[in-house]
């Protein structure tokens, strides 16, 4: 019961945080300053390649940025994919392919 208790907890405190953001913001009641407006576009891609580029470049907690690491190979496939097609779903769905495919040969 402990267990239900603080996800259920955890999970309303995370909406209030979040929802309280978009109802000050969406309301024009907090104006946000153009300074922060224009760091605050980086955030995502600051977070999403600091999740994805540890599991790119290192194996066994050591750099491997060989040709046997196949999971670089296909990330590299991926950004490919992703520069020519422009296509989120197309360069996850490629990139998920190729690390299968990689790391059957």
């Amino acid at each position: 019961m402990n267990i239900w208790l603080v996800l259920i907890l955890g999970g309303l405190i995370t909406f209030g945080m979040r929802f309280s953001l978009i109802y000050l913001l969406g309301e024009g009641r907090f104006e946000v300053p153009e300074t922060m407006s224009k760091a605050l576009h980086y955030v995502p891609p600051a977070v999403l390649s600091a999740i994805i580029f540890p599991e790119l470049f290192y194996r066994a907690d050591a750099l491997d940025i060989s040709l046997g690491n196949t999971r670089l190979m296909a990330g590299i496939i991926a950004i490919l994919v992703a520069w020519f097609s422009k296509n989120t779903l197309v360069t996850i769905l490629v990139g998920m392919v190729a690390l299968l495919i990689l790391q059957l040969l």
